[in-house]
């Protein structure tokens, strides 16, 4: 028998030295390829070694109530400024330290919580509990720990109590049956999310490896071949998909929000919209949505690998039933390029732009710049007076098509500088002579656009081709490419290779693109921009003198602004979104610190929660109401593909009342009159 211990103790040390040892010779390939390709490589030093000890500590042990702080102080003496000569040493033994430290912790875990079940919770206590906006210092030991854990849990049920009732008085009639009822939900939920992580710890690895490449700018990322066949599909018009859309809900409940006449959800007849999904699996697990993180649920789903997925689905009023899809390649409707007319006093054009997406793996498949050229001649044969190009909320895609799109609004010319890792400066020109549309044009923009997005609004920007209107965008003036370890292509690696100046020799980066017309847009001030990112790189300006011609004249950019400027000052509905964005600010920005343990706080605080979320569900402004259309040859489409005419339909009725849109065409007409 000990024969037997002694050979399975040997075999486990060897297995891993082992993993150790690929581990090591992983970051040392993601090192070299990084270091002579990245545009800003640098050293492997202290530094690195702090930042990924401090994020992946961050990651794992996020409520500091995994560790305790002599693990904590333990690990920080003997790695926080030291993995860097372990990697350079091909010495990863560091990563078995943390996995067996995390997992001692999540094992300690699951016992404290399940005596705490078999406990009753005092709610009388006179006592508050401390809420940190940003990452704290980890202060739990084996004389506090059940003391922690009684809170968490303590404030856990209190948050859901208050989240669910209807009023206080009936909170306090139930309270004891309430806290009964929830106790047992969290508790089986806390079970579950730590048998979740301990199923996890084997990925501690690639955590690291992600660490090391965002080190050297947050757009650097280590893939596996699964994440890089789901990045390369969500820059793409067709992707492997369930067919329907999901929203996440004021009580974190997945909701579907949308079902796709052309998918498989839609075939299958099961599904409606409004069902919350409660649990899923791709047959190998089984994820339960009270106890998976949100990206996990999302790679389950997004993943190209799992074809076959089954989904639990709660329906009011119903029983629970499962149902079983498999994913069909369709055309995804969120992410391809549409237009409308919209009939006023002079006849408006409108394109929308989901993303720059590409046909990377499918050559048959048009990019987006040749289907906006396609909705730019829809909209030409009805002889449109002006167009409006939409951008909110696209996240960027391929540099490419950003290039071959900016070329259909510049007769020629340069449109952008670029350097490299050599700091040498390439200029990129206008890959097309002439123009395919020569009018009046306005670009929508807001925090959400980035990168190519970025890229396209400045170069028609600095040329005076159209006006930027909207909020300050994101602030990513970077371009990556997706690169392979080895030749085998197990490991990639999309690393940043260039930046991208405009032609004025400025940049966007970590400042985003400034709009000639700012309009206010709900949520702006909270989103996370280029420059909150801790490896962002700054603003850089080049000294440049390149000659280009601008399509118009400064002094009218500067009185379209200024009468642009006086309708937003005047109008209610911006007004009203300023308004808004104080009172998020003011719970998200400057959120309570203390509470006092005690259902009457959490229900107030809860209520001022519920109340916002009510005035923003219930904000609309129906003041305007524009006549947005089909284009001819879309109509006509549509004949051959009556499926599409519910999408097209729903596309319509949120322009109809939207202001944005409505800003850019008067500041069209205005340009006419000017003109």
């Amino acid at each position: 028998m000990k024969k037997i211990l002694l050979g399975f103790l040997l075999l486990s040390s060897v297995i891993d030295a082992q993993n150790n040892l690929d581990s090591c010779k992983t970051l040392s390939k993601i090192n070299a390829l990084i270091q002579k390709e990245h545009v800003q490589p640098k050293p492997i030093d202290d530094s690195l070694s702090v930042f990924i000890f401090d994020q992946l500590i961050n990651q794992l042990d996020p409520g500091r109530n995994i560790f305790f702080k002599s693990e904590y102080d333990s690990l920080a003496h003997n790695y926080r400024l030291q993995l860097d000569n372990n990697i350079l040493k091909n010495d990863c033994s560091f990563i078995k330290s943390f996995e067996e430290t995390y997992q001692k912790g999540l094992q300690r875990n699951l016992l404290l919580i399940e005596k705490i079940h078999k406990d009753s919770l005092n709610f009388n206590a006179n006592d508050t509990i401390r809420l940190y906006k940003k990452a704290f210092p980890v202060y739990m030991n084996a004389s506090n720990m059940e003391k922690i854990w009684r809170k968490k849990i303590r404030y856990d049920i209190l948050s859901d109590i208050a989240s669910h009732g209807q009023n206080l008085d009936s909170i306090t009639i139930n309270f004891n049956q309430e806290t009964q009822t929830q106790k047992e939900i969290i508790i089986q939920n806390e079970i579950c999310k730590i048998n979740s992580q301990l199923k996890t710890i084997q990925t501690i690895d690639q955590k690291i490896y992600a660490l090391f490449c965002t080190y050297f700018d947050p757009h650097t990322n280590y893939f596996s071949m699964d994440t890089k066949s789901n990045f390369v599909s969500s820059l793409s018009k067709e992707k492997l998909s369930l067919g329907f859309l999901v929203t996440l809900n004021e009580k974190n409940q997945i909701i579907i929000e949308e079902i796709d006449p052309n998918g498989p959800a839609f075939k299958n007849g099961l599904l409606k919209k409004g069902d919350e999904i409660i649990a899923l699996s791709n047959q190998k697990e089984t994820l339960k949505v009270t106890c998976a993180s949100l990206e996990e649920i999302g790679e389950l789903i997004a993943s190209d690998s799992n074809r076959i997925i089954t989904l639990w689905i709660k329906r009011k009023g119903e029983n629970n039933f499962k149902v079983t899809l498999e994913k069909e390649l369709i055309k995804d409707e969120q992410n391809t390029v549409y237009s409308f007319i919209i009939e006023a006093k002079n006849k408006i054009g409108y394109i929308k732009i989901p993303s720059f997406y590409s046909n990377f793996e499918n050559k048959n498949s048009s990019g987006c710049a040749e289907d906006v050229a396609t909705e730019i001649v829809k909209l030409q044969n009805d002889v449109i007076d002006g167009l409006v190009i939409d951008l909110m909320d696209n996240g960027g895609g391929s540099m490419e098509e950003a290039i071959k799109l900016a070329g259909l609004f510049i007769h020629h010319g340069p449109i952008s500088i670029v350097v490299d890792n050599t700091q040498k400066q390439q200029i990129i020109k206008d890959p097309y002579r002439g123009y395919l549309y020569k009018g009046p044009v306005i670009i929508l923009v807001n925090g959400n656009s980035a990168s190519a997005s970025e890229f396209f609004a400045t170069i028609l920007q600095d040329y005076n081709r159209a006006m930027v209107i909207g909020s300050n965008t994101q602030g990513k003036a970077t371009m990556q490419t997706i690169l392979p370890l080895e030749q085998e292509e197990k490991d990639f690696v999309k690393i940043t290779i260039n930046k991208f100046f405009r032609i004025t020799g400025k940049s966007h980066q970590a400042t985003g693109v400034l709009p000639n017309v700012k309009l206010p847009i709900l949520y702006e001030n909270i989103l996370t921009k280029e420059s909150d990112l801790p490896t962002a790189f700054k603003n850089e300006v080049l000294k440049t003198d390149i000659g280009f011609k601008p399509y118009v004249k400064n002094s009218l950019i500067n009185q379209l602004t200024k009468n642009s400027n006086k309708r937003v000052n005047s109008s209610p509905y911006f007004n009203n979104i300023i308004s808004l964005n104080k009172k998020i600010d003011a719970i998200v920005k400057n959120p309570r610190t203390v509470i006092p343990m005690k259902i009457e706080e959490f229900y107030n605080e809860q209520l001022l929660i519920t109340k916002l979320w009510k005035e923003i569900s219930d904000f609309k402004d129906e003041s305007i109401n524009l006549d947005v259309k089909n284009s001819k040859m879309n109509e006509s489409l549509l004949k051959v593909y009556p499926t599409e005419r519910a999408i097209k339909e729903k596309q319509i009725s949120s322009l109809k009342s939207n202001h944005y849109l409505n800003e850019a065409i008067e500041i069209i007409n205005d340009y006419l009159n000017l003109k």
